[in-house]
Formats: structure tokens, sequence, C-alpha cells
């Protein structure tokens, strides 16, 4: 089974000046704004390292559920977090960190299984598997 889906992005101008758009297949993002100053000055608009977050966050979650329920257990709630860290490195920037951050409510899990199982997710979801970066993650059970 091989399943494609896509993103794209438009761009006029130059680096600063410059304004781009992002759109995705799904319509969730159609023709919505980025650019140098949403990316590196904080200014409203996306930017590739928070997409990038959504992606791994909403993965690494539906990854945990999968592992969750091999192991006979059912999350009430999971809310995953991630924060992706771009840094001026010697050739330019690079993302070189990811951390999840988790919180769920597993009925009739301990906090150690939880731990172990995301971990499990976290090594096991496709999108970790593309990141050089290093990936962390703090799982908290909540009963």
């Amino acid at each position: 089974m091989k399943i494609k889906r896509t993103g794209s992005a438009a761009w006029q101008g130059g680096i600063k000046d410059g304004k781009g758009t992002i759109s995705t297949e799904s319509g969730a993002l159609k023709a919505y704004p980025y650019g140098f100053s949403s990316r590196f000055e904080g200014v409203k608009g996306s930017n590739p390292e928070e997409l990038i977050g959504a992606a791994h966050a909403s993965c690494f979650t539906m990854a945990l559920s999968l592992i969750l329920g091999e192991a006979k257990l059912t999350a009430e709630q999971l809310d995953t977090t991630a924060e992706v860290t771009l840094e001026k490195v010697d050739d330019g920037f690079a993302v070189t960190a990811v951390h999840l951050t988790l919180k769920g409510k597993v009925p009739g899990a301990d906090q150690a299984t939880f731990e172990q199982l995301a971990g499990k997710a976290k090594a096991g979801c496709p999108i970790s598997k593309l990141f050089k970066a290093d990936i962390t993650l703090d799982a908290t059970l909540i009963s």
C-alpha cells in the first residue's frame, strides 16, 4: 500500500520582503500566509516548523492510540504538543530537536506502562522516522 498526500507553497519576492502562502490537499490550509517575519520574528502567520509540529504531534498520537489498543487499553483523552526547535548552525539553520509533551487519560494504565507505550509510539511513528533531530518525550498519565 502506498499513500500519497500533498502540501504546496507559493512565494513572491525576496527572502525578507517576500510573501508566501501554503495550502494542503484537504483544504485545511488554503493559501494561508507565511513568510520571513512569521518564521523568524514572531509575526502572525504560519511557518514550516509549526506545521512539522502539528504533523508530528498528530502522527505520534495516532500511533500511540494503535499501540494502546494492542495492549488492550483505550485512551479517554490524549493531548500532545510538539515543540520544534529551529536554530542557527554552521551552514545555516536546522531543525535540531523536537520535544513531545503528552498528557493522557487511559483507564487501566499505570505511569510506567504509559511511558513505555508512548516511547514505542515515538520511535515507530512515521513522522519521527523522518527526523535526524533529537526527539524527546514527556508522558504524563492523568488519573
